[in-house]
């Protein structure tokens, strides 16, 4: 990143407070609604997918802190003080379902960061962001589809596994299952976790491949990243004091958001 010039400096900042206010504002996205813009500077991705890695590990781990200190605290509070009509999660964290999808994930995740597989990245996200695009439109017109079909949640996490091995846009497939199996008091948190494991995995890739991490950027580009995420807290707070279908529509509109985003994306590359 020396050689860029000053304006592409200021850009990156200003995706970077974008992609750090989407990711905390609703929990998934920040990579998907960022590398567009991102490449557009500077059309190199290896460049940025080590960045945005970071700031995911940093953040997801302080966000899932503070989700099990809040959520401690709401717990210790007398129950006449509580608000009656609000459920009140023992954990901000689903650990149960987080379990038993990293199960199922681990392997094609696994198989992703190696590229074992031959089928073509950019037909395998073409089909994730169409399939991720109905879920979405159910959500917004507040239909939103729950699978009792162990197999079809099966078949969505082990793409989604796979395709976050491969890239980091796994993120939208994985939030339409877990979206309809976890708490929307615990959805966040439950997906931060399961983010920082991916992750790290992820990061085991480029420490063996000799990837340029891009550390001395960081001290400027975490900055920007919190800006970034201290509003989208503020909108994630105001959020969840919304009605169970309004707190849908936000989320189908995001993925749909994310969708268009992403199959541009892949048309265009």
């Amino acid at each position: 990143m020396e050689h860029l010039l000053w304006w592409q400096y200021a850009a990156i900042g200003l995706i970077f407070i974008w992609s750090g206010f989407v990711r905390s504002g609703l929990g998934f996205g920040g990579a998907v609604l960022a590398l567009p813009f991102l490449l557009l500077v500077e059309n190199n991705p290896l460049i940025f997918l080590p960045i945005i890695s970071i700031h995911l590990l940093v953040f997801s781990s302080w966000i899932a802190w503070r989700g099990a200190k809040d959520a401690k605290a709401k717990a210790a509070q007398p129950a006449l003080t509580k608000d009656q009509d609000t459920p009140t999660p023992t954990s901000n964290i689903d650990w149960q379902y987080l379990k038993k999808a990293l199960r199922i994930m681990i392997i094609p995740k696994l198989i992703g960061v190696f590229g074992l597989l031959t089928l073509p990245q950019d037909i395998v996200t073409g089909v994730i962001f169409i399939i991720v695009s109905v879920f979405a439109v159910s959500y917004i017109i507040n239909k939103p589809f729950y699978s009792n079909n162990k197999i079809l949640d099966t078949v969505f996490l082990m793409l989604g596994g796979y395709v976050s091995g491969t890239s980091l846009i796994g993120a939208p497939l994985i939030v339409s299952v877990f979206a309809t199996k976890v708490s929307r008091y615990q959805l966040r948190d439950t997906l931060f976790v399961l983010w920082f494991i991916l992750v790290l995995i992820k990061m085991s890739s480029f420490l063996i491949a000799g990837v340029d991490l891009q550390l001395i950027h960081q001290l400027w580009l975490l900055p920007c990243a919190l800006i970034g995420h201290v509003f989208g807290q503020k909108f994630y707070n105001r959020i969840q004091q919304t009605e169970s279908s309004v707190f849908f529509r936000y989320i189908g509109i995001a993925l749909l958001i994310v969708c268009a985003f992403g199959l541009y994306s892949t048309i265009m590359h």
